[in-house]
């Protein structure tokens, strides 16, 4: 019995058990809410239900909580169920019902913990979005990881996700870029603004290469050359080196497309029917402080220059005009002060900025080798690279690193330790057992052993402790995948994977015996626990896959 099923059943009882005392019906929610007990002889799962709703309808608790007992107890598949403290009410299901959850994970295969808890969201995810000034540093990586490991997951509950680029090639940094290329070229120092780096110098030979005879221009034109086809090799790169990655885009929007079309002067012009605009020494401002941002903010300077701010407005509204409900984007931990001018624009829209607009901010990430953090990139020069990253530890491990911990906080990723194959790396432990549970099948069927028709399955031949325990980590996956979605934590499927499932499987593994031994007769319990493995597998695979990581079959 999956938690979903013993919901609904719990559901059923309650209502069975309004409509016997003349209760109203209508009180009840449209989906009960189960929790594991810390304690396991507390028993399987918990309600509160009878406390939810006891002053609702004029019972007490306790009373409300007895009824709803003696109704459960005569359910399929519920062994029994004690009222504890003021009305709680601890199930316990009886081993077949919970051994059922083996055949349902293996049948289900890769749709296993998916739902449609999230249907009916558009949403507008946004990540990485690097300048096309250089390499994609580890903070973007960071970026690329989890925000890939997002998608998946809101697609697996349901939400309809476009992920998106946003490719800023317009503005003062593009403007410097091009001087340093051109400096390049010319043998020359880069510009004291300019960006510095081996691959500034490989760019320009390349642009060289396209254009021999681009020196030979003056410095105006030979700039605007090495502006387009440097940005247009760059921003090859970077898609190169994050496909490489794993990460593919479904939109790569230019920020030039939004100053060509004249959208910065549709927002104005939005934003002025909204009476959020006015004129100030020349320049046309945004109360934003009407909504909480600590200043107003210039949209458009005395000279007729459109601010970064503007554009941020124009492509805001752009998304919107695109369909999307709710727009997520995510900044680096130096973009934390955009969160209230974002907010207070959204707004300034006529927008709810608590259900149009996410702003999501991630920390710092260290690549540590020997203790000391390793500072430069040998072709950056100034920044570590994706594929610094990539080179040091792999791409399964760095995306696995970069996901596994929660975004708001620091990180130091260790060389020693996310390449060494041993229990206390993190994404071998979870490997490692994903590889187990598949070596135990070919074993299985090298000695004759399959799972067997799946009516003849007999889940109530899994009744030992470690059996239940793997049986309730299983089921807990569906809840796990939609809390990670819905918080915006894909952390939490990592923790989840390590610690229930991983852990869960090893302790089965150690105590129940899969496998016949000599010539020992095949039985049903072997068949039983070869369902369980494989459910484990399926489990251990769809969750790797949603953070975007192998789940090898052989390690």
């Amino acid at each position: 019995m999956t938690p979903a099923n013993l919901a609904e059943v719990v559901r059923t009882a309650a209502q069975a058990v309004f409509i016997s005392r003349g209760l109203d019906p209508s009180v009840l929610p449209e989906s009960v809410t189960l929790e594991r007990p810390r304690n396991p002889e507390h028993g399987d799962y918990a309600s509160t239900l009878a406390l939810q709703l006891a002053k609702r309808v004029g019972v007490p608790p306790r009373e409300l909580a007895a009824g709803l007992a003696d109704e459960l107890t005569r359910a399929v598949g519920i062994k029994s169920v004690e009222i504890a403290g003021p009305g709680f009410l601890n199930i316990r299901l009886d081993a077949a019902a919970a051994g059922q959850l083996a055949r349902v994970v293996v049948q289900a295969g890769r749709e296993y913990g998916r739902s449609d808890a999230l249907a009916g969201e558009r949403i507008n995810l946004e990540f990485v979005s690097a300048n096309p000034t250089g390499p994609v540093h580890i903070g973007g990586v960071r970026w690329a990881a989890v925000g890939d490991a997002l998608s998946r997951l809101l697609r697996a509950t349901g939400a309809d996700v476009t992920t998106e680029y946003y490719f800023n090639d317009a503005g003062s940094q593009i403007d410097r870029f091009a001087r340093s290329l051109l400096a390049a070229a010319k043998g020359e120092p880069a510009p004291e603004d300019g960006y510095g780096g081996a691959y500034i110098a490989e760019i320009a030979d390349a642009v060289r290469a396209l254009h021999p005879d681009v020196l030979d221009r003056p410095d105006a034109a030979a700039q605007e050359v090495f502006r387009v086809e440097g940005v247009a090799l760059m921003f090859d790169e970077i898609r190169s080196s994050l496909d490489q990655f794993g990460v593919r885009f479904d939109v790569y929007f230019n920020e030039k497309d939004l100053h060509d079309r004249g959208e910065l002067d549709l927002a104005l012009a939005r934003l002025t029917e909204q009476g959020r605009t006015y004129e100030l020494d020349g320049a046309t401002w945004l109360r934003t402080t009407d909504f909480g941002d600590d200043k107003d903010r210039v949209l458009r300077k005395s000279n007729g220059e459109w601010t970064y701010f503007a554009a941020d407005c124009a492509y805001y509204l752009d998304k919107r005009e695109r369909g999307f409900g709710r727009v997520v984007i995510m900044l680096g931990a130096d973009h934390h002060g955009y969160i209230g001018r974002m907010k207070a624009m959204s707004a300034c829209f006529g927008d709810d900025p608590d259900q149009n607009l996410e702003i999501l901010i991630g920390q710092l990430v260290n690549l540590v080798r020997d203790g000391q953090p390793v500072r430069m990139s040998k072709r950056a020069g100034t920044v570590v690279t994706l594929e610094d990253l990539v080179e040091a530890i792999g791409v399964d491990a760095a995306r696995y690193a970069l996901a596994r911990y929660s975004s708001d906080s620091p990180i130091d990723i260790d060389v020693e330790l996310w390449t060494r194959a041993k229990s206390d790396n993190p994404l071998y432990y979870v490997q490692y057992v994903g590889a187990r549970t598949a070596g135990v099948s070919r074993q299985a069927a090298e000695v004759g052993l399959t799972r067997g028709d799946a009516d003849a399955f007999r889940p109530e031949l899994l009744d030992h402790d470690k059996e239940n325990e793997l049986l309730k980590a299983l089921a807990e996956y569906p809840a796990v995948v939609a809390n990670a979605a819905a918080l915006r934590e894909p952390h939490k499927l990592a923790h989840f994977l390590e610690e229930k499932v991983a852990l869960s499987y090893h302790r089965f593994y150690d105590n129940c015996r899969v496998l016949p031994q000599g010539d020992e007769e095949i039985t049903d319990l072997h068949r039983a626990r070869l369902w369980l493995n494989d459910a484990t597998r399926t489990v251990i695979a769809n969750g790797l896959e949603l953070l975007g990581v192998s789940a090898p079959e052989r390690m």
